[in-house]
């Protein structure tokens, strides 16, 4: 007979997908309860987060070594080891219970026995556990934060061992949220209140308006908040780009590469529904989240174009703002599938695109107009360097200061960009830059 799902259940299936497919898929939760839907997601995304450091526990402890087991035994372990090191207010017992009656269910008797055998091992020894020590420096790092090698390397290179630490210690912290009040919906004073009412508690940044610190997104689902458009999920780094293209009532601003949509609908809460988005992206599915969100939001001038960006046939515009697809190092406390996922080949090929990006995105711009170019990343050739390489190739653009719109703290280059940090700024680490078109 088939046990009813759970979420450390569903958490394990969620796991061996994210390892067979590179995937990471969260629908399988959704016959879940609320609670434990949100369970799944935090499971899911702590275990990436620890990934290395549970597979050299596991691999000291196991008398079979990890790479000679099935994936769905070593997701089994790792559920198990993470909530008896990291999850404080479940008893051990459970965690072992649980994790041997998974194995038992889906790989025999056997695996259920070697699980529970691994895991009483560790609680045994849990006061004494080895720590990671390897020769290889590189290895060493990498095993005890839970990052690949390569961005290891490149990080330790350019930031010192101690500020590569800070920053990968970040990386595997639960994250920040941020949530921006919709003004096409309500007030800012009104959702304040509604907040308060709803007991949940915020914080309201002082580096740009509508936007509130908060423990847990959850409140805001289970209330409707977000369905309804009251409010939508965007961590304040991300509403920088927005802020910089600055895009007023009745003008005409392209957004490209813009699903989900959230940096549309901003833009167009900014303009006071006034005007014309177009908002161009190439995948259907993720075009068809961005037009429900549209319409939740009431963000009634956004227009939908699906097209590659490199091929648009579109007329000029007053602002283009190019969010460039990326590898997305800025945002691997919210999305830790991503270190797993991302290579140091695929750094060349964002570069490449980005670029093949910027050449076309440019074309649209009017003179006078501006030219906004943002990433969800931290590496200098995604960023800086790029726009370098732009200005090298096209004169009739310049950088503005971005002095007027930001706070100090996040400005970088002399002002001309933005650029935050996990480690340092407590959110997201994002760059941006605002061009003019001078002729």
């Amino acid at each position: 007979m088939e046990k009813e799902a759970t979420a450390r259940s569903v958490s394990v299936d969620t796991l061996n997908e994210f390892d067979s497919s590179g995937t990471l898929d969260f629908r399988t939760a959704n016959e879940l309860e609320p609670r434990e839907r949100a369970q799944v997601r935090e499971y899911v995304q702590n275990i990436l987060r620890r990934r290395s450091y549970l597979d050299f526990i596991l691999d000291h402890f196991s008398s079979i070594s990890l790479e000679e087991m099935k994936p769905m035994l070593k997701n089994i372990l790792r559920l198990g080891l993470y909530e008896l090191l990291f999850m404080g207010g479940t008893p051990d017992y459970a965690s072992v219970n649980e994790a041997v009656d998974i194995a038992k269910l889906n790989l025999g008797s056997k695996s259920g026995d070697l699980v529970n055998a691994i895991l009483r091992n560790i609680q045994r020894d849990i006061q004494n556990l080895p720590k990671p020590a390897f020769e290889d420096r590189t290895k060493l790092i990498a095993t005890t934060f839970s990052h690949p090698e390569w961005m290891v390397k490149r990080w330790v290179a350019r930031f010192g061992e101690r500020e590569a630490f800070q920053l990968m210690q970040a990386n595997n912290q639960r994250p920040t949220y941020y949530v921006r009040v919709n003004n096409l919906r309500t007030k800012t004073e009104n959702f304040k209140l509604r907040m308060e009412k709803l007991d949940i508690p915020f914080e309201e940044s002082d580096w740009l308006p509508g936007y509130f610190k908060v423990e847990s997104v959850a409140p805001f689902i289970s209330k409707d908040l977000l369905k309804k458009g009251i409010c939508l999920v965007q961590d304040i780094a991300a509403g920088f780009a927005p802020t910089i293209m600055e895009p007023l009532p009745g003008e005409t601003i392209y957004d490209l590469c813009a699903a989900p949509g959230t940096k549309s609908i901003v833009m167009s809460d900014m303009m006071e529904g006034e005007g014309s988005i177009v908002a161009v992206d190439i995948n259907p599915g993720r075009l068809e989240m961005l037009a429900q969100s549209a319409m939740d939001h009431k963000a009634e001038n956004i227009n939908i174009l699906r097209d590659d960006v490199r091929e648009l046939n579109l007329k000029l515009a007053d602002g283009v703002l190019l969010d460039a697809p990326c590898t997305g190092t800025g945002v691997l406390s919210k999305r830790a599938d991503l270190r797993w996922k991302r290579t140091a080949e695929d750094l060349d090929s964002a570069v490449k695109l980005q670029e093949e990006l910027l050449d076309e995105a440019m074309n649209h711009v009017k003179r006078g107009g501006r030219l906004i170019y943002s990433t969800c990343s931290i590496e200098p050739e995604e960023n800086w360097e790029q726009i370098k390489k732009f200005l090298s190739k096209y004169d009739n653009f310049e950088l503005e200061s971005l002095e007027e719109f930001l706070p100090e703290e996040v400005l970088a280059e002399g002002g001309f960009a933005y650029q935050t940090y996990p480690h340092v700024h407590g959110c997201d680490g994002h760059f941006g830059v605002r061009l003019v078109r001078v002729h």
